[in-house]
């Protein structure tokens, strides 16, 4: 087991949104962009998995690309955890319902993320698919995919006020609009 401190390890950021970590005792502050890769010590890793919720950005949101370092780190790891965007989009459009279903018991937070945000880029067209999500993750595709095709004109206030008002199908019948029998009351102070 030649796992040196010094062994530099290829990490990705995973998630759509910066991730970034501190360590003190090191003076380090990194930040990585969205899908950004770098080659970071495992000394490093290995003190950020130490702090708390360092091993939370390591297992959900950074994907440390090196088995050996995984299982030093953490033991053993379910196989989502190194899946790539490929991997998800791989699932979404041509894996089997029991892949995905293990996929979605399994897999890391950030892995979760990505099925979410791919589901609605892709689009995901496999109806069951998008009814397991909804399901298990209570998140509504379809509606989420809707909302991205909504052209919003520039006005979006006014965008909003036509996608919220209801518009009457039928045509209102007279009484369904009362109209006063006498003037209001005066309101008296």
């Amino acid at each position: 087991n030649n796992m040196d401190k010094n062994t530099l390890i290829k990490v990705i950021n995973r998630a759509e949104q910066t991730v970034g970590y501190t360590i003190p005792e090191r003076g380090v502050r990194r930040q990585f962009g969205p899908r950004q890769e770098r080659e970071i010590e495992f000394g490093e890793l290995e003190d950020l998995s130490f702090l708390p919720g360092g091993d939370i950005i390591l297992l959900n949101y950074l994907v440390v690309k090196d088995e050996e370092a995984v299982k030093k780190l953490f033991g053993n790891v379910e196989p989502e955890y190194f899946y790539t965007a490929d991997d998800v989009k791989r699932i979404l459009t041509t894996g089997s319902i029991d892949e995905f279903l293990d996929c979605l018991d399994f897999a890391p937070d950030g892995v979760i993320d990505l099925i979410k945000d791919l589901a609605v880029s892709l689009p995901l067209n496999d109806n069951e698919k998008r009814e397991i999500i909804l399901k298990k993750l209570h998140f509504d595709v379809t509606g989420a995919i809707e909302v991205q095709n909504t052209k919003f004109d520039g006005d979006t206030e006014k965008a909003e006020t036509e996608v919220s008002k209801p518009v009457r199908r039928t045509a209102t019948p007279a009484a369904a609009t009362p109209a006063r029998r006498v003037p209001a009351p005066a309101v008296t102070k």
